[in-house]
């Protein structure tokens, strides 16, 4: 049934349905207001007497929920009935940002809601404002991971996200004496009504320990200390077309199990206190962007993500029939026409060696077969070329928390290093280049070099990015291996980045050009015949100078700062470091006053620069350009 919206009498009513052109609703308004008292009843437990906004933002992303569950146990279905090869997306970030808007808009009830709301006398916008951020990561990396779950799910694709459900994601900022100071972001301090702890799929994680022989001459890792992940699943629906995939977050948790000799030492407390001490692992996301530390737990979140993830990845693989855990499928050569597991960058390189550990000391399966799983499996993309964001751990760290690890990384570059020998012969400085342990100084593993030897594709994320580093950063092994090189230039999703953040240059575009181009954009191009009708141009101007007027609006209630909605505004906003010239910015804007200053006659044009972003922890010059800005 058809909803009948109310005729907008204001651009604020204009906006709130502009979104929802052309999607069927999926339910009307009088279910999702009796959806709506029912879960405020139910779930909130309050009445509209004592219900707060926050109250009120939970009880409607449950109603939106509501509609989500069913199309994601449907496709869930649908994937094991159909046994598809399978996409896991490993990475240390996801920069989920806000889900309700997103989620009404991929499920086509936004319409629906925006309506029900209304007539409840309740504001939708101020119940948006009420989510906090799933801010799991630092900038384009972890924002790359988040838009391409949206991009998988709306092209249906059989594909899975793998992160860490870290209890702090990236810190507040707060401006203090021209200064930056961070507060923890406790983004789950009110719950997350957008997930599903999922404990019957614990998982161990084994640290520390050795390597001993087994009777059947193959290696086994013993004495280990483990650590439990658990896993909470986040749905990601696509785009108008009923599939829903999965964001697994992995959530560090202690054994359960006591020492029991400590009820005869007294120190029973103690122990229940010290079970925090495993639980840190998914405590906090590194700050660092772009910045390569080197610290332990660092590692340890790496090599949870990997581990707690090919455990799922190998128990999926292996009992492929639906609902049923049942082994029905042995045989790893397979495995590649199923599986796909994607590197983002560096950081889940540890999952080339706890694949090998898998196959070879829990699957028995010999090296060489383990070997073509592994590398016909793994892809890696790589994201930067600055060397001080390079991975490159110590090998006293990994010998003492991964020894087994350590083993397969040096058998892995001891048979690649043969394979260098047999076309270069014993050129030092081939070998040198080409090899994953580096020698000088402190002996470490360079985990791009790990990652390349054990993917079958490596790319960058822009051309010009992909040919540096096939001409500089990783020349030698573009040398060896060409064919593992290619580009895949990235881009964001359409769907959070206009049709949901500027409704009303969408509601003009579809004006023109129809529906489709949410999920085709290159339907865009058809805007080229209008680009020189007046009218249209005019209409764009118009939404431009809107969407200018409610920034000035914000800022004066956010700042108490005034500016002129007609400037020009020449804005940058993303991480403050060197490479991302901040401080050069800041130059034109000192040349550009100096030139004022020097003729205030000559015909400017007003302008309003804006610079937002945050500084890393660890790098000084980016605190400074911070100082530098407000002064």
């Amino acid at each position: 049934m058809g909803v009948t919206m109310s005729v907008p009498v204001t651009d604020k009513e204009k906006r709130k349905q502009i979104s929802v052109r052309g999607i069927a609703q999926v339910e009307n308004v009088a279910n999702v207001k009796k959806s709506f008292n029912r879960h405020l009843h139910y779930t909130i437990i309050k009445d509209r007497h004592v219900s707060t906004q926050r109250d009120y933002y939970f009880t409607l992303a449950n109603v939106v929920k509501d509609h989500l569950v069913s199309r994601w146990i449907r496709t869930q279905q649908h994937y094991y009935e159909t046994d598809p090869k399978r996409v896991y997306y490993l990475s240390l970030e996801f920069y989920m940002g806000r889900s309700l808007t997103n989620t009404m808009i991929n499920l086509g009830i936004q319409g629906a809601c925006d309506e029900a709301m209304y007539q409840l006398g309740l504001d939708i916008e101020e119940m948006e404002e009420m989510e906090a951020d799933a801010g799991l990561g630092n900038g384009g990396l972890g924002r790359l991971a988040a838009c391409f779950l949206d991009s998988m799910a709306t092209l249906a694709m059989p594909s899975y996200g793998y992160g860490i459900r870290y209890e702090y994601g990236i810190f507040k900022q707060q401006i203090q004496n021209f200064e930056q100071c961070e507060e923890p972001d406790d983004w789950l301090r009110y719950g997350n009504p957008w997930e599903k702890a999922r404990p019957e799929y614990t998982v161990p994680v084994h640290f520390y320990g050795n390597v001993v022989y087994t009777a059947e001459g193959g290696r086994k890792w013993v004495n280990t200390e483990v650590v439990l992940a658990m896993p909470y699943d986040n749905p990601i629906p696509g785009y108008g077309n009923n599939v829903c995939n999965t964001l697994r977050l992995w959530s560090a948790k202690s054994p359960l199990s006591f020492n029991l000799k400590v009820f005869n030492t007294g120190d029973y407390i103690q122990s229940v206190l010290d079970r925090n001490i495993a639980e840190n692992i998914s405590r906090v996301l590194y700050p660092n962007d772009n910045m390569f530390e080197g610290k332990e737990l660092r590692l340890k979140q790496e090599y949870f993500l990997c581990a707690a993830t090919l455990n799922d990845v190998v128990r999926r693989f292996k009992a492929s029939k639906f609902g049923s855990r049942e082994v029905s499928r042995t045989n790893f050569d397979l495995m590649p026409e199923k599986v796909a597991i994607q590197l983002n960058d560096t950081h889940p390189a540890m999952a080339i060696p706890e694949l090998m550990r898998i196959l070879m000391d829990e699957e028995h399966l010999a090296w060489d077969q383990a070997w073509k799983v592994t590398t016909e499996c793994c892809a890696y993309t790589n994201h930067t070329i600055l060397p001080e964001a390079l991975e490159r751990w110590p090998v006293t760290m990994l010998q003492e928390l991964l020894p087994r690890h350590l083993e397969i990384i040096y058998h892995i570059n001891h048979l690649h290093m043969e394979q260098v020998r047999a076309k270069y012969g014993d050129d030092a400085e081939k070998l040198r280049q080409l090899s994953c342990i580096e020698e000088e100084g402190e002996k470490r593993v360079n985990m791009a070099h790990l990652a390349i030897i054990g993917s079958h594709a490596v790319n960058g994320v822009a051309f010009i990015h992909s040919e540096l580093i096939k001409k500089h950063l990783f020349r030698p092994f573009y040398e060896y291996w060409p064919e593992k090189f290619q580009n895949k230039t990235n881009g964001i999703t359409p769907r959070r980045w206009l049709l949901l953040c500027n409704p009303m240059l969408a509601d003009l575009i579809s004006e023109k050009i129809g529906d489709d181009w949410p999920v085709h954009l290159d339907e865009l191009a058809k805007l080229k015949e209008w680009a020189a009708d007046p009218r249209f141009q005019d209409e764009v101007m118009k939404v431009k100078q809107n969407n200018k007027n409610k920034l000035a609006e914000y800022l004066k209630e956010a700042t108490g700062i005034d500016i002129n909605p007609c400037s020009l505004f020449d804005i940058q906003v993303k991480r403050i470091h060197e490479y991302k010239r901040q401080l050069l910015n800041i130059l034109h804007v000192i040349t550009l006053y100096n030139r004022i200053k020097k003729n205030p006659n000559a015909p400017f044009t007003p302008r309003t620069v804006m610079i937002g972003g945050k500084a890393a922890l660890v790098l000084h010059g980016p605190s400074e350009i911070i100082q530098v800005r407000y002064n």
